[in-house]
C-alpha cells in the first residue's frame, strides 16, 4: 500500500514537470495567417540576450529560451541560441505575453554573471501575412522589449519598459 502512494506521487511530480505548450493557432485553422518569431543577441558560445513570445492570450506557447535549453542538454559550457517562429490567427486581437532575459549555457555561469530580464504583455492586430519579431536592448540604466513590424521595423503595441536598472538578484537567476 505505501509502495501505491509513492509511486502515485513520485508519477505525479515527473508528469508536473513536463512542459506542455498550446498551439498558437487553432488545430485545422486555414484562415489567414501572420507570423512571430522570437530573437536573440549572443555574446560568444555561453551567452545569449533573448527576446521571446511565451504567452499568447494566456497560454504557454513554446520559445527559443525553452528551444535552446532542450538543444543545448549535454553541450556543457556551449550554447547555441534556437529560434522559435510560429504563425498567428491574423486580423484578430492577440495577447502576446513576451520576456527578454539573458541566458547562459549553464547555471553556474547565471550565478557568477549578469542577467537582465524584462516582461510584459503586448495587445495588437495582426495582418495578413504580416511578419513580426520580438525584439529587446539590455542596458544599466535603460532596458526594453517590444515586439516589431519586420516590414517597417516599427513597434506594434506598446513597448515594455525599465528605466532603471533590469538585473536580477542573486536569488532570482
Amino acid at each position: 500500500m505505501r509502495f501505491r502512494i509513492f509511486f502515485s506521487i513520485a508519477l505525479g511530480i515527473a508528469v508536473a514537470g513536463c512542459a506542455t505548450y498550446s498551439p498558437s493557432v487553432p488545430e485545422g485553422y486555414d484562415g489567414p495567417k501572420a507570423l512571430l518569431e522570437d530573437s536573440a543577441k549572443a555574446y560568444g558560445p555561453s551567452k545569449a540576450d533573448f527576446f521571446v513570445a511565451d504567452e499568447l492570450d494566456g497560454l504557454k506557447i513554446d520559445n527559443s529560451i525553452e528551444a535552446s535549453f532542450r538543444a543545448k542538454q549535454g553541450r556543457g559550457m556551449a550554447m547555441t541560441p534556437a529560434f522559435v517562429s510560429r504563425p498567428l490567427v491574423a486580423e484578430r486581437p492577440v495577447r502576446i505575453g513576451i520576456k527578454g532575459r539573458t541566458h547562459y549555457a549553464a547555471p553556474i555561469l547565471a550565478l557568477t554573471g549578469t542577467v537582465y530580464q524584462v516582461q510584459g504583455i503586448v495587445e495588437f492586430t495582426p495582418a495578413i501575412d504580416g511578419r513580426y519579431v520580438v525584439r529587446g536592448e539590455f542596458g544599466k540604466t535603460y532596458s526594453a522589449i517590444w515586439i516589431e513590424d519586420s516590414s517597417t521595423n516599427q513597434p506594434v503595441g506598446k513597448k515594455i519598459e525599465v528605466n532603471g536598472d533590469a538585473t536580477l538578484g542573486f536569488l532570482e537567476k
